[in-house]
């Protein structure tokens, strides 16, 4: 087949394209319409819970009543917050209750996923930026790596798609393309390429199903590249936004007390829970019709290619018939 790569057959869809997992933007219908379409749509737990208010468990069933396809789930797998990490852990295990059998991994070691993952007969990506994260990601038993790039919207990485897969081949894992994907050039030269399968934010953000606010859609077709900045005012490590009046007032750095306390390991977990805590209600707000001038839009570089919004199924179909 024309699309199967060892991404597809991994997780058993149609087609190359993963609907990226975002806090706040994967709202189920999304999630659902990219896998009812033949691509593979990514649960993220805590928008599900926190900014949609459902129950995870309700949340899946939610998507399963949409479509019976696969879908995958990201787990956040870093120990920084005891309570959080149990929670991950008991959303994992409701994921495979329910049939999920793709996860991907992000900060952290993913083995204690991959063990139980495995254990289910699934599969488990992990996010990594270098050469140095996706060997801890393969060592901790990925089966293959999302490769995230300097275009890429959220936590971007610092080289370029081409050297990112120059530096990551020699694993002998399939890759999978995040950051820059916004039109089917794109994704084309990415498959070309030698990655096995791209991943899509923005794109997706700009789509019919999705239920962010048509103010936040709009910010993405007026965006060139040059209004995608990083701030750390979310976490405390770099995300890319969309550069607003807001950005613009409240700056993209944090304080000196912060950055102090993000540089020390017992402090650094609780700074960024503070600033986690303070940008997903400011998130939250940015998801509502009536949220003000307080705008925090995460998105990548790929806005540059994205100038209308569609249904996701027109979105897949161009990107499918493109390559060929």
């Amino acid at each position: 087949m024309l699309y199967s790569t060892r991404f597809t057959q991994d997780a058993g869809i149609a087609y190359p394209i993963i609907c990226g997992p975002m806090f706040p933007c994967s709202n189920p219908s999304l999630v659902a319409a990219v896998s009812a379409n033949g691509g593979l749509g990514v649960v993220q737990p805590m928008a599900l819970t926190y900014v949609y208010g459902l129950d995870f468990r309700q949340g899946l069933r939610e998507i399963r009543r949409i479509t019976v396809n696969p879908i995958g789930m990201n787990a956040l797998i870093e120990k920084s917050a005891n309570k959080y990490y149990k929670r991950m852990q008991m959303w994992v295990d409701i994921a495979l209750d329910e049939g999920v059998r793709f996860f991907i991994t992000s900060l952290g070691n993913p083995r204690w996923v991959v063990d139980r993952v495995h254990a289910a007969g699934g599969i488990v990506y992990h996010d990594a930026t270098s050469l140095k994260w996706a060997q801890k990601g393969r060592d901790g038993g990925a089966n293959g790596i999302v490769a995230v790039n300097n275009r890429a919207g959220g936590h971007a990485g610092t080289l370029s798609a081409k050297a990112l897969f120059e530096q990551l081949q020699m694993l002998n894992l399939p890759l999978v393309c995040a950051g820059g994907i916004g039109d089917e050039r794109a994704f084309t030269e990415a498959l070309q390429m030698g990655y096995a399968g791209v991943q899509m934010g923005t794109r997706f953000i700009a789509s019919v199903e999705c239920s962010v606010n048509n103010d936040y859609k709009q910010a993405i077709l007026r965006a060139s590249e040059s209004d995608i900045v990083l701030t750390e005012r979310i976490t405390g490590i770099p995300v890319s936004v969309i550069r607003t009046p807001y950005v613009e007032r409240v700056g993209t750095h944090v304080s000196p007390l912060l950055r102090r306390l993000l540089q020390y390991p017992r402090t650094k977990y609780l700074a960024r829970a503070w600033l986690s805590l303070r940008a997903g209600a400011q998130l939250k707000r940015s998801l509502s019709a009536a949220q003000g001038r307080e705008d925090y839009w995460q998105a990548g570089k790929s806005v540059a290619g994205i100038t209308r919004i569609e249904s996701v199924a027109e979105i897949m179909q161009r990107f499918v018939n493109s390559y060929g």
